[in-house]
């Protein structure tokens, strides 16, 4: 099962470290280039889920968290500009809505894999995001959570303004939550094309 894995577990480690150098640059002025890059990893999760069943998606998504757990331990001891590349919220955050997301990912999908080959891949990506987005920019940028590290000020991220530049008048991080969930979304559609030919190619094999 390892070795049959193995393909999973280092894609899933290249995508996080990726997103977690890529997070770094700006996209526009809403988003980052690893808005992009991120969404793989429920594709990934999907991919194992299909072609080897529950147990080795779980283990896919640990070694994805292990791995997204060191890349922010590096990266609180990274000095920047404005200080440390990664606050511990942001680490928090971000760890607490990746497991969290990965994990309701593969259980949504496990409970819907019998219908139509684009359901549970669709639906659970959709969840799974939407969850993942909640939680990481709540935990990271919610004035409210202020309490979870009083030494790291955020209010930028709160400052008041139209959503997007057009709505209506909401925290900045608000604007920069749905900016990345629209990404994801968009992504989560896109990514049923290589889903479906990647798992035919692996079931087949596996055959």
């Amino acid at each position: 099962m390892t070795r049959s894995i193995l393909p999973g577990i280092l894609a899933m480690a290249a995508t996080v470290v990726a997103s977690n150098i890529l997070v770094q640059f700006l996209f526009g002025q809403w988003l980052t280039w690893g808005a992009f890059t991120y969404p793989v990893a429920f594709l990934i999760t999907d991919v194992m889920n299909r072609a080897y069943g529950v147990a080795a998606a779980r283990r896919v998504v640990v070694a994805g968290f292990v791995v997204g757990v060191l890349c922010s331990l590096i990266g609180t001891q990274i000095m920047g500009e404005f200080g440390p590349l990664v606050t511990w919220r942001i680490a928090l955050g971000s760890g607490l809505a990746f497991l969290t997301a990965q994990l309701l990912d593969v259980s949504v999908f496990n409970r819907l894999r019998g219908g139509a080959w684009w359901r549970a891949p669709l639906a659970s990506t959709l969840i799974g995001s939407s969850v993942d987005t909640a939680i990481f920019f709540t935990v990271a940028f919610s004035g409210a959570l202020a309490f979870l590290e009083p030494a790291n000020d955020v209010s930028w991220a709160g400052e008041v303004l139209p959503l997007l530049g057009l709505g209506p008048q909401v925290p900045l991080w608000v604007s920069l939550a749905v900016a990345d969930w629209g990404v994801k979304l968009a992504l989560a559609i896109l990514a049923l094309v290589p889903f479906r030919l990647i798992t035919r190619r692996l079931i087949a094999g596996v055959a």
